[in-house]
């Protein structure tokens, strides 16, 4: 897809799986005025205001999918949780929608922990990927804590993703955030080269 943009910045992605730490990167970003587009907040918020988006839904999982333009997400997640097929299904209802609104902000950067695994760079080709990486462990720790399950839980959410090595290994940029490297600094240097590529 080419990036038709209103301005001619390059588009940069933010990637990295489930507790590396990506919000937190993205708080730092927005101290320094760099709006970040969320992919996943910017889903929900389709899946509430677009009727485009809604008619789809309806047309794939089945008219019960909404009540009363209320997004039934038991009846969603049946659906996705079925198959590999279906949940490719919903992802090709939903991605187009959102990458069209990425393309139509003013953002510059977008944050998508799922970038590769869901085939969104296909939809939005960034110019630039950098992606936040932790060591296991720290991951298990943060989403133990954050969300309140076992360890076993963690890590099947983790394993869901894809292995963060070929993450790293698919971007132009990594920010270790394994709570001993200040990230400020990793920030600092990847913009300084950013804005030498240009």
């Amino acid at each position: 897809m080419t990036n038709s943009h209103t301005h001619q910045s390059p588009v940069i992605a933010l990637t990295g799986g489930i507790g590396a730490g990506k919000s937190y990167v993205c708080t730092l970003l927005k101290q320094r005025g760099i709006k970040v587009y969320d992919c996943d907040a910017a889903a929900k918020r389709l899946l509430r205001t677009s009727l485009s988006l809604q008619e789809d839904l309806k047309r794939l999982v089945g008219t019960t999918v909404y009540r009363d333009g209320i997004l039934q997400k038991p009846i969603l997640a049946k659906f996705l949780l079925a198959s590999e097929a279906n949940k490719q299904a919903v992802n090709n209802t939903i991605h187009p929608t959102v990458a069209a609104d990425f393309l139509a902000s003013d953002c510059q950067w977008l944050e998508s922990a799922i970038y590769f695994d869901s085939g969104f760079d296909k939809r939005v080709n960034a110019d630039y990927v950098i992606c936040v990486s932790a060591p296991l462990e720290v991951r298990l720790k943060r989403i133990m804590q954050r969300d309140d399950i076992s360890r076993h839980e963690a890590l099947a959410w983790i394993q869901r993703q894809l292995p963060q090595e070929e993450v790293v290994s698919r971007s132009d940029f990594e920010i270790v955030n394994d709570g001993q490297q200040a990230i400020e600094p990793q920030i600092e240097n990847i913009i300084h080269q950013l804005s030498a590529l240009r």
